[in-house]
């Protein structure tokens, strides 16, 4: 399984990891179902540009500009990020995670097979992929090569033969040195985006290996590219199965960075919101639907997954899980990673008085191998406030009752410093762990 990962000249966004997360739940649910799954995730560390049309600003250059490091370390500083982010969404870690900076040669021997198979040409600004050459050229778009419009998300270029080639590899410019480039049989210069992707994951998998993984966004051009450029070298398809997760909204519309809605986890964090309740929030909704994100939707994500932990708490321990319960959760994974029926599946183990609490407890532990929650540091494990922290909080409620507000806050922070976040009701107040 490949799946399409981050190009790291900034921090990723929830949107981006919709897809990171469906990726991960494929990957769940297929062992859960008893494969074994090697995955591989690459990190586009090469400065590719900023658009489909191999044009526009250089992504690294970008970055470089903004925060003043080099194009090398501004990749560093995100990919640490990513994983960061990755580990704090209980994503597990791909088998491999190639650097496009580490796999030049795969791409260039690549594009050399191109080269020889006739599929290429030069211009004055690269090596370009002649997609007239490929009957099927854009099948996943359900495009065929005259329905590819020049200025529709492909810039005009007066040298490209057809309006959809693209780039396999760019020249650096004369006039000055890139931070990023490589020598290559045509030039100094640096791979187009899409070939690192083809070569990467045939190094590591082979062709064709079974699923290709990605966001709805590369269904248009790089998805295409992709199969373009390995059946083209190769005489046969990349992967056999291309599985394609829909958008994240924001409040009804687009997220874009121009938009200034492009949230991060810190940005959740900034507001009290757990990196695992958005993982909960993401859970339901299939991956083929557009899911809409509202401040006022992940805080019912929190607060949802806060009542089952409480609920969690007080389980007894156990090892025998509910067999008919565990059929009903593979059935909803085996139909098509239906991951809010999972959900459900496990509220209906939590709401079944027929089923004791020690088993109600095994069968969540089950559960959460797919769901990814952390639900093991939960069940029948009661919430233990050290003494100091339960004077804190009495303090507290007697600063509220008496309106010393200023009191009450300052102690708020004092017991979040102490690892536990207070929850404020009507008139009394509770106390949770506080999770990154």
């Amino acid at each position: 399984m490949y799946s399409c990962g981050p190009t790291v000249y900034q921090a990723a966004s929830i949107g981006n990891f919709r897809a990171f997360l469906f990726a991960d739940l494929l990957r769940r649910g297929l062992e859960f179902l008893g494969y074994e799954v090697k995955q591989i995730m690459n990190i586009t560390d090469v400065g590719h540009l900023t658009d489909d049309a191999d044009s526009g600003e250089d992504k690294m250059i970008v970055g470089m500009q903004k925060e003043g490091k080099t194009a090398w370390e501004i990749a560093d500083v995100y990919t640490e990020m990513f994983l960061r982010d990755m580990d704090r969404l209980h994503i597990l870690r791909p088998a491999v995670m190639p650097k496009a900076t580490e796999h030049i040669p795969e791409q260039i021997e690549l594009i050399q097979v191109l080269e020889e198979k006739a599929f290429t040409y030069k211009t004055s600004d690269g090596i370009y992929f002649d997609t007239s050459k490929l009957a099927d050229y854009g099948a996943l778009a359900h495009q065929k090569q005259e329905e590819k419009e020049a200025g529709a998300r492909v810039e005009v270029n007066p040298e490209k033969r057809n309006p959809a080639d693209f780039a396999l590899w760019k020249f650096s410019p004369t006039d000055q040195k890139r931070n990023m480039e490589w020598e290559s049989p045509w030039g100094v210069g640096f791979p187009g985006w899409h070939i690192e992707c083809s070569a990467m994951s045939e190094e590591y998998l082979g062709s064709p290996f079974d699923i290709h993984t990605g966001g709805e966004d590369h269904i248009p051009v790089h998805h295409p590219n992709e199969m373009a450029q390995t059946e083209a070298a190769r005489g046969h398809a990349l992967a056999n199965v291309w599985i394609h997760n829909a958008f994240l909204q924001v409040d009804g519309g687009k997220m874009g960075k121009s938009l200034g809605n492009a949230y991060t986890l810190d940005d959740l964090m900034d507001k009290g919101i757990e990196p695992l309740a958005y993982r909960y929030f993401i859970l339901q909704a299939h991956y083929k639907t557009p899911q809409n994100f509202t401040w006022e939707s992940v805080q019912a994500a929190q607060n949802a997954l806060n009542n089952l932990r409480d609920e969690l708490r007080t389980l007894s321990a156990s090892t025998e899980v509910n067999t008919d319960a565990l059929e009903r959760f593979k059935a909803a994974i085996a139909d098509d990673v239906n991951a809010p029926a999972a959900v459900a599946e496990l509220h209906n183990v939590l709401n079944n008085n027929a089923i004791d609490s020690g088993s109600k407890s095994a069968t969540v532990l089950k559960f959460d191998e797919f769901l990814g929650l952390g639900l093991p540091d939960y069940v029948a494990t009661p919430l233990l406030v050290p003494a100091e922290v339960q004077e804190l909080m009495e303090e507290r409620q007697n600063a509220r009752e008496a309106k010393d507000w200023e009191r009450a806050d300052a102690l708020r922070d004092e017991i979040a410093e102490k690892g536990f976040l207070v929850e404020d009701g009507a008139s009394d107040q509770s106390v949770r762990e506080k999770h990154e």
